[in-house]
């Protein structure tokens, strides 16, 4: 993938782009999240995104990152505007245990699905896939075998999409987060058969 043609939404200070690989060092206090449960509102996390208007496609990407306080995240991400997106990441809790999760944001409340993981995991491979409306998120602990997390939709309507990676640090700390193997193609999604 061409990574000239990605834009920030809320820039890091710091971040180095390479051919097929970003490296960015998080801000403290930034994150995603809107209305549900906790009461709060944040978007203000640095998100690397480009635009496509293909009603079909995959975009695979894989993460690399050092937490260094609870809840740093790294990840992939849909972003159309502050009240509708998507990400997915591993969030730090604790030495021992994670949180793979997703989070979809809908007409501005979010949702939060999670499984626990080990935190020695420091590596994960994301797919991202879209059929119009509707979109299917896998990862790999390898970067070879996917599994399914999530299928979601967004509610508002829009052609083009902007998607892409993201990192933030919600308390006061900054991690450094690596992006790489960046990949766009056909639909990896299979036809549902019903």
């Amino acid at each position: 993938m061409d990574l000239t043609q990605f834009r920030w939404i809320y820039p890091p200070k710091r971040f180095n782009l390479a051919p097929g690989k970003l490296t960015l060092f998080t801000e403290p206090d930034t994150d995603f999240w809107q209305r549900t449960y906790y009461g709060f509102q944040h978007d203000n996390a640095p998100a690397f995104l480009t635009s496509v208007s293909e009603l079909e496609f995959s975009f695979t990407v894989k993460t690399k990152w050092s937490p260094m306080m609870r809840f740093d995240q790294c990840g992939i991400m849909l972003y159309q505007d502050a009240d509708n997106w998507f990400k997915a990441s591993v969030e730090y809790e604790s030495p021992q245990a994670s949180k793979l999760g997703s989070v979809v944001t809908n007409l501005g409340y979010s949702d939060w699905a999670t499984t626990d993981i080990s935190s020695t995991q420091n590596e994960m491979t994301y797919r991202l896939s879209r059929r119009g409306q509707d979109f299917c998120i896998d990862n790999a602990f390898d970067g070879v075998i996917f599994k399914q997390m999530r299928i979601f939709h967004m509610h508002q309507k829009f052609e083009s999409v902007n998607f892409g990676v993201y990192a933030c640090s919600p308390l006061d700390c900054s991690m450094k987060a690596e992006f790489s193997d960046f990949s766009f193609g056909p639909c990896l999604w299979p036809l549902h058969a019903g």
